[in-house]
């Protein structure tokens, strides 16, 4: 419970009218949670709005309203704030009610298109490697030092987020690794964090569903270091064309990373194969276990920001050495001589590093079989580029469901069927029971051969008509691997 007024520290508000002296129970976005004392916040929404539900708030108990638009009836014992904007004194008040957790903590945001759940979690790992009890906020788990925390969206909403920072505070943690996604960003579910740093890792086409053009997509990804406080660092990613536009009007300080261009932080692939990765990393030569050159990226990225939060560079680079990365990001399953790799790549450019990645591994004249799909109710201008990309670097390529959520599998798979060029018609099929395509993959398999099953990576479920049914792709490819080798 905190005062009224205390919550409100740093909220840009336009008019106040009531008790700014009562005590609050808890905050809520959603008016079926509130309970009596609480305080409700109106959101506006894509699909509805949060003011619509002022009624139901304060018929529920609310005692104070924060809201951009102030109903036109208002009640003698119900507080009104009126607001800026709501999503952003949702963050700042949510902050404030968890004591400001951030503040506490040395906690760094990573976003990017690709790469940032894995470069996430090698921080995570490195740094409890290295003695530090941390957390991670990410796709695939949320954690509190040892503590596993279910994860449900790639970044949590405002309330959820300020929460978990605070039992990493109570758990005693020192750092903590967040995903910044552009959804969060935008909806200003991160804002009343303090971050210590944010890292770029790259931006490709995604997610143009919800932003509408690639330019709001870049916009985004910049809000977040437009933000930075200046005793911040900002580390962009200096090889892709977008990562000085993230610096451009950013207060914190600068640093680069890159395997092309000058950088304050460089590396070098010095070799490149299925057990691992050796990188010169400032004249300094490091095997890891990760693989490819997408992996080269994420490692040096966390390089960069471990050296940056004081840590000894060659400290760093002992103990990063000996971390395995994120789950579902090329995780490998050897049976009966197939290799089959098992990848989060559900964008174009995840799924053509990936393809290029095998083919620097490729030892003699195996064969590449690629299993991918395209999510529904996302982004559609992807589809016909992931199948076009699947062909041209693959010897064989079944398209089949990924999350086909409230569309239907097949028109999904019509729209990526029409990015396959003539000449690569005979070597795809389209098999729409993911489950069947994976064993059809492993039918075409022989010794030697790999099997490259993209687009879910660590999820083990399948969404369809609003339902997720249990599929892991690596229990699956697994099973039937092993069952098409005793047969």
């Amino acid at each position: 419970m905190r005062v009224l007024k205390d919550i409100l520290y740093k909220v840009s508000l336009v008019s106040t009218v009531g008790d700014m002296e009562q005590v609050i129970g808890e905050i809520h976005f959603d008016s079926r949670k509130v309970k009596q004392g609480d305080l409700f916040v109106a959101i506006p929404g894509t699909q509805v709005d949060g003011h619509d539900f002022i009624p139901t708030a304060i018929a529920n108990g609310a005692s104070c309203i924060v809201c951009e638009q102030l109903p036109s009836e208002q009640l003698d014992k119900v507080a009104y704030i009126q607001v800026v904007n709501s999503p952003r004194a949702l963050g700042i008040m949510a902050s404030n009610y968890y004591e400001n957790p951030s503040e506490k903590l040395k906690l760094v945001a990573v976003t990017g298109t690709n790469g940032k759940t894995s470069t996430v979690t090698l921080l995570f790992q490195l740094f409890m490697e290295m003695g530090y009890r941390s957390g991670m906020i990410s796709t695939v788990e949320n954690r509190i030092h040892d503590s596993i925390v279910p994860s449900s969206h790639t970044t949590p909403d405002s309330l959820q987020l300020q929460a978990l920072l605070k039992k990493m505070v109570d758990a005693g943690c020192t750092h903590c690794f967040m995903e910044a996604s552009s959804h969060a960003i935008v909806q200003e579910r991160i804002a009343g964090l303090h971050l210590a740093g944010a890292v770029f890792t790259n931006i490709t086409h995604d997610h143009l569903d919800y932003h509408g053009t690639f330019d709001e997509y870049i916009k985004a990804k910049k809000k977040l270091f437009d933000e930075l406080a200046k005793d911040a660092f900002a580390l962009v990613n200096a090889d892709d064309k977008r990562g000085m536009v993230m610096l451009q009007n950013c207060k914190s300080t600068h640093q680069t990373f890159a395997l092309k261009y000058p950088a304050d932080f460089k590396a070098k692939v010095l070799s490149n194969t299925l057990e691992g990765l050796e990188l010169d990393i400032n004249n300094k030569q490091i095997w890891f276990r990760m693989i490819g050159e997408f992996n080269a990226y994420n490692l040096l990225g966390v390089y960069g920001t471990a050296v940056l939060l004081g840590e000894d560079e060659e400290e760093v680079l002992m103990q990063l050495s000996k971390v395995r990365g994120a789950q579902g990001r090329f995780d490998q399953i050897h049976v009966g001589g197939v290799t089959a790799i098992v990848d989060y790549a559900h964008t174009p450019d995840a799924l053509e590093n990936v393809l290029k990645t095998i083919a620097g591994v490729r030892t003699g004249g195996e064969q590449v079989i690629t299993v991918v799909g395209c999510g529904g109710n996302r982004d559609r201008s992807k589809r016909p580029l992931m199948a076009k990309i699947a062909t041209q670097l693959s010897d064989r390529v079944i398209l089949t469901s990924d999350n086909p959520r409230d569309e239907e599998p097949e028109a999904i798979l019509k729209e990526m069927e029409a990015g396959v060029n003539p000449v690569d018609f005979k070597k795809t099929m389209t098999i729409v029971d993911r489950r069947e395509a994976i064993k059809t993959a492993g039918i075409l398999a022989n010794a030697g051969d790999i099997i490259l099953i993209a687009g879910k990576g660590h999820e083990t479920y399948q969404e369809i008509k609003g339902v997720k049914y249990p599929f892991d792709d690596r229990a699956v490819a697994l099973e039937l691997l092993e069952l098409l080798k005793k047969n």
